[in-house]
């Protein structure tokens, strides 16, 4: 490994760090900086630009929305100016089921398209891939029946997750990635596409993905 390979391999995780810690510190001027100006977020809850992300995170932070992210290990991709970052992550999100208040869990990955602009890199394209979660009531003695129907009509990797963020109010999207599945082999030929090239741009990407 070449010392500037090294170097790029230490700035994406940083980048990948730096995400975590200030969307969930509600550090948004810093958080602002992780993402080229054309960076697009895609979550359960949210899909879109940016700075769209940004504002409506703040705004359900200032109401007490509770989404907090733990990482662990990451992979990297790179190939010049460009790179896919892979990295464990556990979402966790606190909220009343059904009057109940409750923790859930979803354990996956953030699948990161990245591109070096005049010298920084930067987030062209956050999408979380949803393995599995779980939901428990803070009070283990409290009752919670769920809607077996409604739990069983999101995708297993995170139909917990759906739920809660569902009865808070939130539209979630129902064909994100999971840890199986046609959606994630689109996501991982879209990577590819994009390391080698084949993508030329952010919005060529989003195209691509059905997203723009």
């Amino acid at each position: 490994m070449t010392e500037s390979n090294l170097i790029d391999r230490l700035t994406i995780r940083d980048l990948v760090e730096n995400w975590a810690v200030w969307r969930d510190a509600g550090d948004w001027d810093r958080f602002k900086t992780v993402w080229h100006e054309d960076g697009w977020m895609c979550a359960t809850w949210f899909q879109g630009p940016a700075p769209d992300f940004i504002r409506v995170s703040k705004a359900g932070w200032e109401k007490g929305v509770s989404i907090l992210h733990f990482l662990g290990g990451t992979s990297i991709d790179l190939d010049g100016d460009r790179a896919i970052a892979q990295t464990k992550m556990t979402i966790s999100q606190r909220a009343a089921v059904h009057g109940v208040m409750c923790d859930v869990v979803c354990t996956g990955r953030f699948y990161d398209f990245l591109e070096r602009r005049a010298g920084t890199w930067g987030l062209v394209l956050r999408q979380p891939i949803y393995e599995k979660d779980r939901l428990d009531p803070i009070d283990p003695s409290a009752k919670l029946e769920l809607d077996a129907e409604k739990l069983n009509g999101f995708p297993v990797g995170y139909r917990h997750l759906a739920y809660a963020q569902e009865e808070i109010g939130y539209r979630v999207k129902r064909d994100m990635p999971g840890l199986t599945g046609p959606e994630v082999e689109e996501l991982y030929r879209h990577g590819r596409a994009w390391l080698n090239g084949h993508l030329a741009h952010g919005a060529e990407l989003r195209q691509a993905r059905g997203i723009s």
